[in-house]
């Protein structure tokens, strides 16, 4: 099966921007409401699910970083891409934090600057924050003493692009549909294994490896599945998402692990390509600045003790500081890494100029 062209107007004009943007503020809101404790905001963890968003956010990855490496020129450009998109901005909140905390830490100054700091900077500039999550007597006095706990999911993305490259390797040698589907069998597999072990043992270990990246492949795979047969989701697309909705429905009920990553991809991608809303990438993509700035941002205003009794207004303090805060890390770091052939710098032309600028959907 031929790949998809890249003016296929489903790739020209997307949702993506948009729902990457609202993925990332939901994590922001429960972890809020979370990290907080207050009661005022516990509503918002009924509602919205952080893990449903970072599943999807892998459904997004899914479709398109497969779709990256099918239209890079060589497996050096793809890892130019991929490196430009996601470490400046990594590398910048990493360091930031095990400067800037200092100032709010209750250790003296030879204290902080010790072992455990460069163990920190060392894990968390490697995508292994959980060997070091917190700095010393940084946010101590908080109900969680992790820096970033976010930061978690920026390890199995980046083991994802690590894998994408066999990934098409095997798709390309072999039968694409039976390889796609027997990497997501065997991953949804591994995740249900992984979660009898752990309520067998009572072990949380077990339940951090269900959450690693050989249980979150499906996702994963799920969105590379709906990349590659697009055109047959397309013309079916009303009974792919009256069936994903009946799936996620009784999933609520009786578990069904086999079927709901697909069925969430249904749905994610039937927002993401379906439906234009606009152009949101015009003045760039903030979602990811928002979900690797949320964190120390709240874990910070926690901190103050100032918003003990007004529940309401930290939370619209941490969303605020969040949005000014990805705003800047786009303009001031993000962009300037990218390719001339980014989607987002044709998008910047396009809102500066009046110019329309034909670009695929965000590499």
């Amino acid at each position: 099966m031929d790949l998809l062209p890249l003016d296929h107007p489903r790739l020209k004009e997307n949702n993506f921007d948009l729902l990457r943007l609202l993925l990332a503020m939901a994590v922001c809101l429960v972890h809020a409401a979370e990290l907080s404790g207050f009661a005022a905001l516990q509503s918002l963890s009924g509602v919205l699910s952080a893990q449903v968003a970072v599943q999807a956010f892998f459904v997004v990855s899914g479709f398109l970083i497969v779709m990256s490496y099918e239209r890079s020129s060589s497996l050096t450009s793809y890892t130019s891409k991929r490196l430009r998109r996601i470490y400046p901005a990594y590398f910048t909140v990493v360091i930031l934090c095990a400067l800037g905390l200092v100032l709010v830490s209750q250790r003296p100054l030879q204290e902080y600057f010790s072992l455990a700091w460069l163990k920190y900077l060392a894990a968390n500039l490697s995508f292994l924050n959980f060997l070091q999550p917190s700095l010393p007597g940084v946010f101590e006095s908080n109900r969680l003493a992790a820096v970033n706990g976010a930061l978690w999911t920026l390890k199995i993305e980046v083991m994802f692009y690590a894998v994408v490259p066999i990934l098409v390797y095997c798709l390309r040698r072999f039968r694409r549909l039976p390889v796609l589907l027997l990497i997501y069998c065997l991953s949804v597999a591994y995740a249900e294994l992984m979660t009898i072990v752990a309520a067998h043992t009572g072990g949380g270990f077990y339940e951090r490896l269900a959450r690693q990246l050989p249980g979150q492949l499906s996702y994963f795979i799920a969105g590379a599945i709906l990349f590659y047969y697009l055109p047959f989701f397309e013309r079916r697309v009303g009974y792919f998402v009256a069936i994903a909705a009946g799936v996620l429905s009784v999933n609520f009920l009786f578990p069904l692990p086999l079927l709901q990553p697909f069925a969430l991809a249904t749905l994610v991608l039937f927002f993401g390509l379906f439906l234009y809303a606009g152009n949101f990438g015009k003045y760039g993509d903030f979602s990811y600045g928002v979900y690797i700035l949320h964190f120390p941002l709240i874990q910070l205003l926690l901190n103050t003790g100032w918003f003990i009794e007004r529940p309401w207004f930290f939370l619209l303090s941490a969303v605020s500081l969040t949005l000014v805060g990805a705003i800047l890390m786009w303009n001031l770091v993000e962009k300037r890494f990218l390719l001339r052939s980014s989607h987002y710098v044709g998008a910047t032309t396009q809102a500066e100029t009046g110019t329309p600028v034909k670009q695929p959907a965000s590499l």
